[in-house]
Parts: structure tokens; sequence; C-alpha cells
């Protein structure tokens, strides 16, 4: 049975897959309503969603925190955080976050005369954590329905699919090459240990 390496190689999976929704770019098509900053607490595990604050600033436990509010087309609302991610991880290099809280408080709109807007984020919403995603960018589009190819993301699949399949292939050649050996190796002289015990029995 291979069930512990099915269920290991699942987890894997479950945990690779998390890892890259969150990380990834993904771009939401809405319009802007309004901009904020609220006063954010940052303790326990919603810390763990959160960048630092503004590049060459402190990152204390609780700071200023810019929001940027959002209604899509169907009509949900969705709230994305406007934060610099300086050089840490995930790697936007995003040192701008007072300029796009501008660019986003210029193209607030009403639902009279919608202006909609592709904006680029990472991350996910909880309101059980109090998360947002983190806006990365943002530009007009032409309307709501406008279709956005995400070659980013297929590029960055494409590679890490390939770097997989490399690492898999490697690992093959080793199992093939030692480990198989050294399990027949093991198995004859278990067999040899077991008939020399029955002789002397």
């Amino acid at each position: 049975m291979h069930w512990p390496r099915i269920i290991f190689l699942s987890l894997l999976a479950l945990f690779l897959g998390a890892f890259l929704h969150y990380t990834l770019p993904q771009r939401d098509i809405v319009r802007v309503t309004d901009t904020e900053i609220i006063r954010q607490d940052f303790s326990g595990w919603n810390r763990l969603f959160y960048a630092q604050g503004d590049s060459g600033g402190a990152n204390p436990d609780s700071r200023d925190l810019r929001l940027i509010n959002t209604v899509q087309a169907d009509g949900d609302v969705m709230v994305f955080r406007n934060e610099d991610t300086g050089f840490g991880w995930p790697p936007y290099f995003k040192l701008d976050s007072a300029d796009l809280q501008a660019e986003a408080a210029n193209l607030v709109s009403d639902s009279e005369t919608p202006r909609w807007v592709a904006v680029t984020h990472y991350g996910w919403r909880s309101r059980l954590l109090t998360t947002y995603p983190n806006a990365i960018s943002m530009r007009e589009v032409d309307g709501p329905d406008v279709t956005l190819v995400p070659w980013l993301n297929i590029v960055i699949l494409l590679v890490f699919a390939g770097v997989l399949f490399m690492a898999w292939r490697i690992w093959e050649r080793f199992e093939d090459r030692v480990i198989v050996p050294i399990a027949d190796r093991t198995a004859v002289r278990w067999a040899k240990l077991k008939d020399w015990a029955a002789g002397r029995g």
C-alpha cells in the first residue's frame, strides 16, 4: 500500500497550491468607491498576512493601514489593503503605496458614471482574521467584461512545473540507483538471516 506516500503528496500539493494562490498576482475588475486609513492592531495569526510598514518606517504592533474600497460588477464589495512590500516576501518590490492611494482616490466613481479599474493584488480576504488582499497596482479599463490574460502567472507556473518535473526525474534516478539496490541487498540479507536462524533451530 502506498497510502503514506499518497497522503504526503496530497498534503504537499495542497500546501503548494495554497502558497501559490496567496502569492501569485491576481486581477479583479472593480469600481473604486472610497479610500480610507484605519488604525490596525497586528496580533496573533493576522500578523502573518500583512507586509511591513512603509519602507523606511517602523513596524509597530499598531499602525495606520491604507484601504481601498471597491465594488465588483455583480455588486459584491471587495476591500484591498495598500501597503509596501519592500524587499521582503512576496517579491513585488512595492515602495509606492502612498502614490497608489492617490491613484485610487483619483479613480473613485459612482454607479451612474462608473470607471472600471483592473486591480492587481495578492493575498486573501478573511473577515475572521481581518485580512485584506494587498493591491500592487491599478489601471483603468474599458469595462467590467474586458479579458485580461494572466501571462505572468502562466510563465511562473510553467517554470514551476518544469522544476517539479526535473526534481521528480532526479528522485526517480536516485531511487533506482541507490534506494532500490539497498532495499534489495537488505531483503537478501534478511532472507539469509532467516534461513540461518531456521537451520540453527
